[in-house]
């Protein structure tokens, strides 16, 4: 089976700045022999963690990500990911797999590196307004292929010393 791998926590995805060849592209792609790898798409999410609290949902066109040479994400490994993919059944609905189990691991890779919980909610949330912005890159159903969306999140604050981190960023 092959799988498009999409980012979206890194959920990696690229905004309604679409140009006329990206939407030509999409019309020729080969569903069935995509591979397992990065494609821009249209959009991505993104939630701060802050003051002992998560923040809005933003959409956001940008791939990149800003971080402080000290973060603790990069020094103390503090980071966790998931990866769960979405599907277009014979009817055209998109449907997610098992998104609450994807949810639930999260939650308890983030009790072991003590990092804030993401509740299944806002896990809910910006899982399905990220497969909703990039409804177009999830496979027809005859391909066999699914977007793979991957939830990244990690901690932010620029800090020296073993320490979790004050700031974080769920994508």
């Amino acid at each position: 089976t092959f799988f498009l791998l999409c980012f979206l926590f890194s959920f990696k995805m690229c905004i309604f700045a679409q140009r006329k060849e990206n939407y030509m592209e999409m019309e020729t792609l080969d569903w069935s022999n995509l591979g397992f790898g990065y494609r821009k798409t249209d959009g991505n999410v993104r939630c701060i963690y802050k003051d002992g609290a998560w923040g809005e949902v933003q959409v956001s066109a940008d791939e990149n990500i800003t971080l402080h040479m000290a973060a603790t994400c990069l020094h103390y490994g503090q980071d966790a990911f998931e990866g769960l993919k979405a599907f277009r059944g014979k009817d055209g609905k998109v449907r997610i797999f098992r998104l609450e189990a994807n949810a639930e691991r999260l939650q308890s890779s983030c009790d072991g590196i003590m990092m804030p919980r993401v509740s299944t909610e806002l896990f809910r949330e910006m899982v399905t307004k990220v497969v909703a912005l990039n409804e177009r890159f999830v496979p027809p159903y005859e391909s066999g292929a699914s977007l793979y969306i991957r939830p990244l999140l990690i901690g932010t604050s620029a800090q020296v010393g073993v320490s979790p981190s004050k700031e974080y960023l769920f994508v």
